[in-house]
C-alpha cells in the first residue's frame, strides 16, 4: 500500500509518500510560502536529486495538486498515476478529548476536528485546509486522522486537571492535553522493541528535545503524564517558548511594556525559549558552537535547558514509581550529545551510568548506558511520518 503522509501548516505543507509494505518514504519534500508571494515546492525522489520549484500556490488545494503532479511525473516521479496513491494520513494537532486513537475520516469526524479549533486556533483549521484539498482531488482515496493529543488521553484526572475552578474545565474544557503523542508513543514502543521487551512490562520516559520539547511518562505502555499542557507553550524551555512560568509574568510584561496580553503570549511563544535567554539563536547548533566558543550566556542557556529537563525526569520517576528506560529523541536528544551530558548529571542516583564514548553518537539507535545500569539510557530516532503511516494501514487495511 502506498500512503501519502501530509502535514499542513498555516502556510506550508510537508509530505512524505510512503511503500508501507517496505516502509520506503518514495519520495518527500515541503511546499512553503502557500497563500504568499513567492511560494515554492521541494520534491525529492528517493533515489533522485531534490528538485526546487517556484510556483504560484494560493491555496492548500493547488499546493497538494503540484505534490500529486511531482510524485506522477513520467521523468521523476515515483507512481504512474493518482490510482497508485491508496491511502492518506493527516497529521491533526489536537483532537481534545473528543479522540483517543486515529479515525477514518468522515463528515462528524471533520466537524469533532473543528470543534477543537479554539484549543489549536494556528493549527487546526490548518489541518482541516489540508484534509478538505485532498477529499477535493482525491475523493475515493480513504483518509485517517492522527492526532498529537491522542496518545496522551490515558493520563488520568490527576494528571490533566489544573488547580483552577472545575466549572473551566467542565465548560471550556481548559486541562493538559500533551502533543508530540504520534512521537511519544512511536519512542516509547521503538525503545521496547530494541530490548527485546514487551512495552507493557516497562517504564520509560520519553525526552523529545527538539525545537518544539516534550517530556512524557509512558508506564505499561500508557502515557501517563506529559509535559506539555493546553497548548504546546507550557513544559521545557524550548527553541523559542518560554516553557513553565509564574502566570503573573503575563500581566506584569503586559503592564510594563504597555501591551495587551495577547502581545505578551506571542513574546513567550515566538521571542523566549533558549533564542530569547541566549540572545544567540533557537537552534541548538548554534547555541553549542556557541558555547564552545566560550560565550557565556550560551552556556547558562544550555545548563538552564538541562537543568529543567532533568526536573522533569525526576518528576516522571517519582510519578511512576520507578524508571526503567530514559530514551532521548528528536533534532536535540538525537544529535547534541553535550545537552544529553548535562542532563545525566543530575540522574547519577538512578545508576544510568552512561559511557561518554557512546554518548557522542548522533542520529541513530543506541543504548548509552554500560551493561551494569540499573537505568537503560538510549537514543532512540523518532519517525512521526511512518508511525502516521502505519496507523493508516492499520486503519484502512
Amino acid at each position: 500500500m502506498n500512503v501519502l503522509v501530509i502535514n499542513c501548516g498555516s502556510s506550508s505543507l510537508k509530505y512524505q509518500f510512503i511503500n508501507s509494505n517496505t516502509e520506503e518514504v518514495l519520495a518527500k519534500g515541503l511546499c512553503e510560502r502557500i497563500g504568499i508571494e513567492g511560494s515554492q515546492i521541494t520534491y525529492q525522489p528517493a533515489d533522485g536529486d531534490k528538485e526546487v520549484t517556484v510556483a504560484p500556490m494560493p491555496d492548500h488545494t493547488k499546493a497538494v495538486s503540484l505534490v500529486i503532479e511531482k510524485l506522477t511525473n513520467p521523468v521523476t516521479g515515483v507512481v504512474k498515476s493518482l490510482d497508485d496513491i491508496d491511502a492518506v494520513g493527516h497529521r491533526i494537532v489536537h483532537g481534545g478529548e473528543k479522540f483517543a486513537t486515529s479515525v477514518i475520516i468522515d463528515d462528524e469526524v471533520m466537524k469533532a476536528i473543528e470543534e477543537c479549533n479554539d484549543l489549536a486556533p494556528l493549527h487546526n483549521p490548518a489541518n482541516l485546509i489540508g484534509i478538505n484539498s485532498c477529499k477535493a482531488l482525491m475523493p475515493k482515496v480513504p483518509m485517517v486522522a492522527v492526532f498529537d493529543t491522542a496518545f496522551h488521553q490515558t493520563m488520568p484526572p490527576k494528571a490533566y486537571l489544573y488547580g483552577i475552578p472545575y466549572s473551566y474545565y467542565e465548560d471550556f474544557k481548559v486541562r493538559r492535553y500533551g502533543f508530540h503523542g504520534t512521537s511519544h508513543d512511536f519512542v516509547s514502543a521503538e525503545a521496547a522493541r530494541v530490548l527485546g521487551k514487551d512495552r507493557k512490562d516497562l517504564k520509560i520516559i520519553v525526552c523529545h528535545l527538539g525545537n518544539g520539547a516534550s517530556i512524557s511518562a509512558v508506564k505499561n505502555g500508557k502515557s501517563v503524564d506529559t509535559s506539555m499542557g493546553l497548548t504546546p507553550l507550557e513544559g521545557l524551555i524550548m527553541g523559542t517558548r518560554s516553557g513553565d512560568l509564574d502566570p503573573a509574568i503575563v500581566t506584569f510584561l503586559a503592564n510594563k511594556l504597555e501591551v495587551s496580553a495577547e502581545e505578551v503570549l506571542t513574546i513567550l511563544n515566538k521571542k523566549s525559549g533558549v533564542y530569547g535567554l541566549s540572545r544567540v539563536s533557537s537552534d541548538f547548533r548554534d547555541l553549542e558552537k556557541a558555547y564552545r566558543e566560550g560565550n557565556e550566556l550560551a552556556k547558562i542557556t544550555l545548563e538552564t535547558f538541562s537543568y529543567h529537563v532533568a526536573k522533569y525526569i525526576g518528576s516522571y520517576v517519582a510519578a511512576m514509581n520507578g524508571v526503567d528506560v530514559i530514551a532521548y529523541t528528536a533534532g536535540v536528544g538525537e544529535n547534541t550529545s553535550i545537552v544529553r551530558a548535562m542532563v545525566g548529571e543530575y540522574l547519577g542516583y538512578l545508576g544510568t551510568n552512561v559511557d561518554p564514548e557512546r554518548n557522542k553518537m548522533r542520529g541513530e539507535t543506541v543504548i548509552l548506558s554500560d551493561e551494569g545500569s540499573k537505568v537503560v539510557t538510549m537514543i532512540v530516532p523518532t519517525n512521526e511520518e511512518l508511525a502516521i503511516c502505519r496507523e493508516t494501514v492499520r486503519l484502512v487495511k
